[in-house]
């Protein structure tokens, strides 16, 4: 098996690790864009057929390409070869590096925006924003295209960096943000749609968020918004994001609400946590472990999911869940991402019986390190070390934590964006382990 975990050896010590360490990499194999794109994106005699979708290529002068997003690099380079020739021009935009033949890349950043996000969304309007109904633009939709593709109204980009800062420590869930970010942005929340428009769109999305709502996914630059200006003034206010950055309400725009601006859009969820979930769940089960997925969906905050998850987990069992939790930042903060911490926090209710891991399925959980894995070994050597677990929770220290009793898992960064995976695997103590031949 190919192991995207760098450091699998180091942390393989138990057969319980061994058994959530091989899911996760099984996992991650499922949701490379090369596993996805050779299932599901093919070019057969001038015609394209995307899942179950078919285009005649031949009724279109010219093909663009855009993606934006965490991820969006690697997918973008498979599409570019193999529409070939067919490929008039594109753009993309990654926090990874890539190198192209004909699509012009900018290296973005993640998860703040920066003058090299706001240059490459205006480069974008530019020429795409002059398309008539001849052309057709393949995009590629990926997580984290919120920061990465943006065009304010009004804010300026420290204004729109202290916003995006204010959000990322406000501990809102995913849509409450991304409604405030539609409102004062000319490009998410169907705006993107707008300027297409009445160019043919065939988008392919790449899910980061739980539940796979199309209007949510890198603030749904394509899918038309049901939510109101009210309403994201509303959050600001709740979320306290008018104590870190002052707005006012004339910051704060209504999005597209003309149904013919997506009339020509196709939008397509191309790979979900459902996709990674499956593969583990077939794994296991081949291992002969007891094993239930609880949630594509699951939502808590960081420091209350691991115990959640581990009250609900039936004995002899693997429980797998996808989804987000939320961090909220008390003080200045420290280093780490909310799956380091949901593991950090469910320390102290693992006793002998239970295993836990959470990763970013991108392979960056807010720092170099994808995730964590913790259980009664993780206690053992925290105590060695002198770290204690509670201290580096209450400083938002995880990935000093992990780092210092070596349970960090590593994976540099993957081409790979479908929000979060945890595992929890629940022993019934006395009887024989299940699933890992020694």
């Amino acid at each position: 098996m190919v192991k995207y975990i760098k450091n699998y050896d180091t942390l393989a010590s138990t057969d319980e690790r061994k058994l959530i360490l091989d899911l996760i990499d099984t996992a991650i194999i499922a949701i490379q864009p090369e596993e996805v794109i050779n299932n599901h994106f093919t070019i057969k005699n001038d015609h394209l057929y995307v899942q179950k979708k078919e285009f005649n290529l031949q009724t279109f002068k010219r093909i663009f390409l855009l993606g934006f997003g965490k991820g969006s690099g690697e997918i973008s380079f498979l599409i570019e070869k193999l529409l070939g020739d067919k490929l008039t021009e594109g753009y993309v935009i990654d926090a990874k590096e890539h190198k192209f033949n004909k699509i012009k890349f900018t290296l973005g950043t993640h998860p703040l925006p920066s003058q090299a996000n706001l240059d490459f969304t205006q480069q974008v309007l530019d020429v795409l924003s002059k398309l008539d109904k001849t052309d057709l633009i393949i995009m590629v939709t990926c997580g984290g295209g919120s920061v990465m593709f943006e065009k304010p109204h009004s804010l300026n980009l420290e204004k729109l960096t202290s916003f995006n800062q204010a959000l990322l420590h406000a501990g809102a869930n995913i849509h409450d943000m991304n409604v405030m970010r539609k409102h004062v942005s000319k490009v998410k929340g169907g705006g993107l749609a707008e300027h297409l428009y009445p160019a043919t769109v065939i988008n392919l999305v790449f899910s980061d968020v739980p539940g796979d709502d199309l209007s949510v996914i890198a603030s749904g630059p394509l899918v038309k918004d049901d939510s109101t200006v009210g309403e994201a003034w509303d959050l600001y206010i709740k979320f306290k994001i008018n104590e870190s950055i002052k707005l006012k309400e004339r910051d704060f725009f209504e999005t597209p609400k003309d149904d013919n601006y997506f009339a020509n859009v196709h939008n397509m969820l191309m790979d979900t946590n459902m996709t990674a979930m499956n593969k583990m769940k077939d794994l296991a089960t081949e291992r002969n472990v007891n094993v239930q997925i609880y949630s594509n969906s699951f939502q808590s905050d960081a420091d209350s999911a691991g115990k959640k998850l581990i009250d609900v987990t039936p004995e002899n069992t693997i429980l797998l869940a996808g989804g987000e939790t939320t961090v909220k930042v008390k003080g200045k903060g420290g280093e780490g991402g909310r799956n380091q911490e949901l593991v950090l926090a469910a320390l102290p209710y693992l006793g002998e019986k239970i295993t836990i891991a959470a990763i970013d399925s991108d392979g960056w959980d807010n720092s170099p390190i994808a995730g964590a894995i913790g259980d009664k070994q993780t206690l053992i050597k925290a105590e060695e070390k002198n770290a204690d677990p509670q201290s580096f929770l209450q400083a938002h220290n995880s990935s000093p934590f992990f780092s210092k009793v070596g349970d960090a898992i590593i994976t540099d960064r993957l081409s790979s964006n479908v929000s979060d995976l945890i595992i929890v695997y629940k022993k019934n103590i006395g009887k024989k382990s299940l699933g890992v031949p020694n």
